[in-house]
């Protein structure tokens, strides 16, 4: 018995406004039931005396440690802006708003 239906798929199809064809319609119900197929099998798997892990390999942190930096004055930051007013980055007006 298949895991999903010609019918089925068509459904979902509609519910996603997928236009598929009748060929496509039957190469992805063949394809969905070969998926839901192989993870039935996999769900079949006995795995009580498995510990539950996030990776399968160990990690280390390989992060670096934080070192706080000076960071920009105004200055420094606005020294290379094409345009400046009152201390801060000038842009161009956009979408029509007032000043």
């Amino acid at each position: 018995m298949s895991a999903i239906s010609r019918d089925e798929v068509a459904h979902l199809a509609r519910l996603s406004r997928l236009a598929l064809s009748d060929d496509e319609l039957d190469q992805y119900a063949g394809q969905l039931d070969s998926i839901l197929t192989h993870v039935a099998q996999i769900s079949e798997v006995r795995t009580d005396s498995v510990d539950a892990t996030a990776h399968p390999a160990g990690l280390a942190n390989v992060l670096r440690p934080d070192v706080i930096v000076p960071g920009l004055t105004p200055t420094e930051a606005l020294s290379g802006a094409p345009s400046v007013e009152q201390s801060r980055f000038a842009v161009p007006q956009i979408l029509g708003e007032e000043q």
